[in-house]
């Protein structure tokens, strides 16, 4: 059995540094994959992915390599949509994993939030990151390796 590798949608990703701490103690490989360059530790297990630029490029490498077995960390919900059809795991940075059973309404209120800015409406964004959200990622992290090593690949 192949062990769990964890991708990460890096462009707006604000907890790089706590996958890399996470993934050196328990052995995984690490795909950091944007737009951009992201700097990224030299480490053998961690892979830096360049793609090109353009809407869901890095999400379509992800979507298309991401498994059973695999954890996905990303803010981007249709990406965690079709990661989670895929059996890859699907977390959010602040540590709220994305589920079969929570995606079908975050699919929703993202399109709700959509129309409402389409048609002028002020919505608010995301609430700021904090240090409760840093320390619930990486218990969720910890938690979605355990679930992974112990899921057939």
């Amino acid at each position: 059995m192949s062990p769990p590798r964890i991708f990460i949608d890096a462009d707006a990703c604000p907890v790089k540094d706590e996958v890399y701490r996470v993934a050196a103690r328990y052995g995984l490989r690490v795909f950091v994959v944007s737009n951009a360059f992201v700097n990224t530790p030299r480490e053998a297990w961690i892979e830096r992915v360049l793609v090109e630029a353009g809407p869901d490029i890095a999400d379509d490498w992800i979507a298309e390599r991401a498994g059973r077995g695999d954890i996905v960390i990303t803010s981007d919900i249709p990406l965690a949509d079709r990661c989670l059809k895929s059996g890859a795991q699907a977390l959010k940075a602040n540590g709220q994993f994305f589920t079969p059973d929570s995606i079908g309404s975050a699919l929703a209120g993202r399109m709700v939030g959509e129309h409402l800015r389409s048609i002028g409406v002020a919505t608010s964004g995301p609430a700021p990151f904090g240090p409760k959200d840093r320390s619930a990622f990486l218990q969720a992290l910890d938690r979605a390796v355990v679930i992974a090593k112990r899921s057939p690949r």
